[in-house]
């Protein structure tokens, strides 16, 4: 099943070309009723509505340096800290945004806006302190996911050895274009992912790469408590912006169109818009620490 939010607020499912509206208010509620929800007996065209965000998490848990390429092309990177596989932090889900929605490039905040291709795991049942082996019955679905990430703000933070606020600022969290149920994903340890910027290819990689397997991933995070609902983060694949020869020759910029392809997935657009196209008026005085 491909769920989708669309509209105001609106949850469906979709079949073929069509959307058949389900009666449950959000996402989160589909699985917290475990799918036991009815339709509305309404359906619409696809091509006819505007897909939002697919869920609105409550908690959003974030992994870094999970797979191996990346990780080994990050060591080239003269970060303050090393990059661990078990680093562990919460995404601020008020900076979702879903398909088509513009990532708003704050010129006031930073000059290097880069992209990280990740696929994001949807949590359907609650639970904490669970083996792998037992994680696979709290994977409901997954979702496609764009890290956007200012990785001149993520350098300083680095200097404490961890990252938030450059990862956390509004717009930087694309998700979407919808959830697809795990049952029609055949195995998600064999996905390949690749990520686009104005038809260029500037990222690729697969699941298979990962050096912790997502079940074990989802257990190592259930002693933070899992909501039905919540996503998890794989990490990303190589190719980001910041580890190239010349970065700056690759970082986003107003105008961008990004393309985030996950197979059996689904394709996740946004494109990238400045402060003054987003909000009609110039960007803010940067207030500094």
């Amino acid at each position: 099943m491909k769920l989708v939010t669309f509209d105001e607020g609106r949850v469906g499912r979709l079949d073929g070309e069509d959307v058949i509206e389900l009666d449950v208010p959000s996402t989160r509620a589909f699985f917290e009723l475990d799918g036991k929800v009815g339709e509305t007996g309404e359906r619409v065209k696809l091509a006819d509505v505007r897909l939002r965000a697919p869920i609105q998490p409550k908690k959003f848990f974030h992994t870094a340096g999970n797979f191996a390429d990346h990780h080994n092309e990050l060591q080239a990177v003269d970060w303050s800290h090393p990059v661990h596989k078990g680093i562990v932090f919460f995404q601020n889900v008020d900076a979702v945004i879903g398909p088509d929605d513009p990532i708003v490039y704050p010129e006031h905040l930073t000059k290097e806006l880069d992209y990280e291709l990740e696929l994001a795991v949807v949590i359907g049942k609650p639970g904490k302190f669970f083996t792998p082996e037992e994680a696979v019955e709290h994977i409901a679905g997954f979702t496609v996911f764009n890290d956007i990430t200012a990785r001149d703000i993520q350098r300083r933070e680095m200097e404490s050895g961890v990252f938030s606020f450059s990862k956390a600022i509004d717009t930087f969290c694309p998700i979407g274009p919808w959830i697809v149920t795990a049952d029609e994903v055949p195995d998600m340890m064999d996905l390949a992912m690749e990520l686009r910027v104005n038809g260029e290819v500037r990222q690729t990689g697969h699941t298979k790469q990962m050096r912790v397997s997502i079940p074990h991933l989802v257990a190592y995070h259930s002693p933070q408590i899992f909501s039905a609902g919540d996503l998890i983060t794989t990490g990303t694949v190589s190719g980001v912006a910041a580890v190239q020869p010349n970065p700056f020759d690759f970082y986003l910029k107003p105008g961008d169109v990004v393309e985030a392809e996950i197979e059996h997935v689904g394709t996740l657009r946004n494109t990238v818009v400045s402060w003054q196209e987003a909000h009609g008026e110039p960007a803010p005085e940067r207030v500094d620490w």
